[in-house]
């Protein structure tokens, strides 16, 4: 039994929700496989972690057309009163290098932040994409670019469109990120307008500065199309026109890394007229900067998701 759902009650669904429920005189064990098999992203994706109100993690692959060979697996939350009939927005967490989705969904406890969010009010119903990548052989030694870039962009998010009920546009999809997924966030998402529209760094760098993964040989000009601070001010009148927003986070200051880079980049982004948010971490949660920058992130996200849904379907969310 997997340990998600090892002493964790199955949230209850009901036909009107337009999840599974369980038929009179069937197994519960049985019921209770069927009723995963329906909710399920793909075939062969496993439950992992339950939040308490019924949001589920569940792991799988997401094919890797670049790296055929990478079978590690990704993860994608679902939450409570999952409708497949339903449209969602969706939030692509990306990790660090070394790092992998669970810690995200683990141990910054992802299905309990996300099923609190929901449950009041402070973001609308979303689905969260975490994607594996990373060097495996000097895992510590990697960016979300070259591969991984491609990887995400050309793989994931097709993907998750062609399996899952998404709101498959910009305006549906945020792109944030730790460590590595920092950088690799506002990066990816600078570099392929159109795709995602909401980009966060959680206390990020803002240029290709450790020279690893696909930078250790570039060049001036290769180093150049991969620095968000050169890019959105270059690209800011077209972001302006798309109303892409920014989420930074500051106050950790990890390693090498100094919060003062995202309070420049976020006031970098208010001179260009770029909606962005910029969040410090409170002093109470000192000690605990990914966990207290979470919950932050993930209700800019909804925050984003609503201002920008059709009015239509705002009226249908607060019916």
């Amino acid at each position: 039994m997997p340990t998600a759902l090892r002493g964790c009650p199955f949230p209850r669904f009901s036909p009107r929700s337009g999840g599974p429920s369980f038929t009179p005189g069937v197994s519960p064990a049985l019921a209770l496989a069927a009723a995963l098999a329906l909710t399920a992203p793909a075939t062969g994706w496993t439950p992992a972690v339950t939040g308490p109100a019924g949001g589920i993690v569940w792991q799988g692959r997401i094919p890797n057309e670049l790296v055929p060979r990478d079978l590690r697996l990704s993860a994608v939350y679902l939450p409570p009163g999952y409708d497949p009939g339903r449209r969602y927005p969706v939030v692509y967490l990306l990790h660090g290098m070394r790092g992998s989705p669970s810690s995200i969904y683990r141990s910054l406890r992802l299905p309990t932040v996300a099923d609190g969010l929901i449950a009041s009010g402070q973001s609308p119903p979303f689905i969260a994409v975490l994607p594996v990548a990373g060097p495996t052989r000097h895992p510590d030694a990697g960016e979300w670019a070259g591969v991984w870039e491609r990887y995400l962009v050309q793989d994931a998010v097709p993907w998750v469109d062609s399996h899952l009920p998404t709101i498959a546009a910009p305006r549906g999809r945020a792109l944030e990120g730790l460590c590595a997924g920092r950088f690799g966030a506002v990066d990816v998402g600078l570099r392929h307008p159109g795709v995602f529209g909401t980009l966060g760094s959680w206390e990020g760098y803002f240029a290709p500065v450790f020279r690893d993964g696909p930078f250790v040989r570039a060049s001036a000009t290769q180093l150049r199309e991969h620095d968000p601070t050169l890019l959105v001010e270059s690209e800011a009148a077209a972001l302006r026109r798309s109303r892409i927003h920014f989420y930074i986070s500051a106050g950790g200051n990890h390693g090498h890394i100094r919060s003062a880079w995202s309070v420049v980049f976020a006031r970098e982004l208010g001179s260009l007229g770029l909606p962005h948010l910029l969040w410090l971490l409170p002093h109470r949660e000192r000690g605990h900067f990914w966990r207290g920058t979470l919950p932050s992130a993930l209700a800019y996200a909804g925050s984003v998701f609503r201002q920008t849904a059709p009015a239509s379907s705002r009226s249908a969310a607060s019916a």
